[in-house]
């Protein structure tokens, strides 16, 4: 685990790049008044500059998604509202590109090619000069009968999601490279090749992926590209996050802070209690041996 702890100095906690407290040794919960009543919370993520902040809601029965916005004024964060590019369609897993001018995401919406698999797909939403552009369909050539999610992208232009069988079988990691407008055909990961996993997170220069490996319950593992451009092996991150079952991790820009989904599972006549957590990340990094 030495590989992972020395790559990441420990070091002091700044000042919060938000208005809420800031965690230090442990994780806290981020604005937890964002999820009502009734609802679940699957997560979210900031625009580059942090002030704007997308996150997905759920029904209790996981029939109905949605996403939403909320942005950073002086005085405080607005009311939260329906994101401009939800649809009548099920959306979640937004993520801006690393320069602020895409938004990616999750949707059910049809795309219009025969003999598509009518589930969730990637999508885009591209910044004009004034608003953002109408989404469109993001074509992973060789993916186009699986359930393709979670996507986030590097710098340089290499998309990292999940896909499985429509009917979420065989779930794992996936990247596809930039070709133009649109993607060459998506590779399978080599540091899940053995494993069940999701919802990954890659940094913007690509060389920190955080994922949820799938087992008895969620957890997140971290991997570091090493001089070679090879995945090191993945690693569970400390017992600090993985408690419960988590998901939907996300690093904010300078790879300080780590914001992930974390809870129980649902039971009998109650939906699952989850909430978004943030901490230091190099807080909870696995120790050296």
């Amino acid at each position: 685990m030495a590989g992972i702890a020395s790559c990441t100095p420990r070091k002091e906690v700044g000042k919060s790049p938000f208005s809420e407290d800031l965690p230090k040794a442990s994780p806290l919960p981020f604005r937890p008044e964002l999820t009502p009543e009734g609802m679940i919370i699957h997560g979210g993520s900031f625009s580059p500059d942090l002030n704007t902040y997308l996150y997905t809601l759920s029904d209790a029965g996981y029939n109905r998604f949605d996403t939403y916005i909320t942005e950073k004024k002086e005085g405080g964060w607005t009311e939260p509202e329906k994101a401009f590019f939800n649809s009548d369609f099920n959306e979640h897993g937004a993520k801006y590109s690393p320069d602020g001018k895409t938004i990616y995401f999750t949707s059910t919406r049809p795309t219009g090619i025969e003999g598509m698999s009518d589930t969730w797909h990637i999508w885009k939403t591209e910044k004009t000069a004034d608003s953002w552009s109408t989404p469109v369909f993001v074509d992973i050539p060789n993916l186009r009968d699986k359930s393709v999610s979670h996507p986030s992208i590097t710098a340089s232009g290499r998309l990292y999601f999940h896909a499985s069988n429509p009917d979420y079988s065989e779930m794992t990691l996936y990247s596809a490279q930039q070709n133009g407008s649109g993607f060459r055909e998506a590779q399978n990961l080599s540091v899940t090749q053995n494993s069940l996993a999701c919802t990954p997170y890659i940094s913007a220069d690509g060389q920190t992926l955080i994922y949820a490996e799938i087992s008895s319950q969620l957890n997140l593992m971290i991997s570091k590209k090493n001089s070679q451009g090879d995945w090191s092996q993945p690693v569970l991150l400390n017992k600090e996050i993985n408690t419960h079952g988590q998901g939907n991790p996300y690093l904010t820009p300078d790879g300080e802070y780590l914001f992930y989904t974390t809870g129980t599972a649902p039971t009998a006549g109650k939906a699952p209690d989850w909430q978004v957590n943030w901490v230091n990340l190099s807080l909870v990094l696995p120790k050296e041996n």
